[in-house]
């Protein structure tokens, strides 16, 4: 089954969405065992990289990683899995794939 990490910043209903339409079992959860139980992960997110991070269970994230088993990561939750972001100043990330979330090169706001 496929476990759908809630900390606050997903968006969990079109991701459980997406699974329904290919008949996949998941579940949606913040906690710790549950998720570590899961054949899979999803992380979504949708927000800013530090708030991610701030909230983001990331000692169950890596644990799982840790595992083998597969981790998806869409949008904001797929940056997380990087070591750091410039968003908003540098900020720390999971770590689990080397390199830094960067912003394109070009016109300043």
């Amino acid at each position: 089954m496929i476990g759908i990490v809630d900390y606050g910043m997903g968006n969990l209903f079109s991701v459980s969405k997406a699974l329904e339409r290919l008949g996949a079992e998941y579940f949606i959860s913040a906690n710790h065992s549950e998720l570590l139980e899961a054949d899979a992960l999803i992380l979504p997110g949708v927000g800013a990289f530090r708030d991610a991070m701030e909230r983001l269970p990331a000692d169950t994230i890596k644990e799982f990683a840790a595992t083998g088993k597969p981790l998806l990561g869409i949008c904001l939750g797929m940056q997380l899995l990087f070591e750091n972001s410039e968003e908003n100043g540098f900020t720390e990330g999971l770590g689990l794939l080397p390199g830094s979330v960067r912003r394109f090169p070009g016109r300043s706001e």
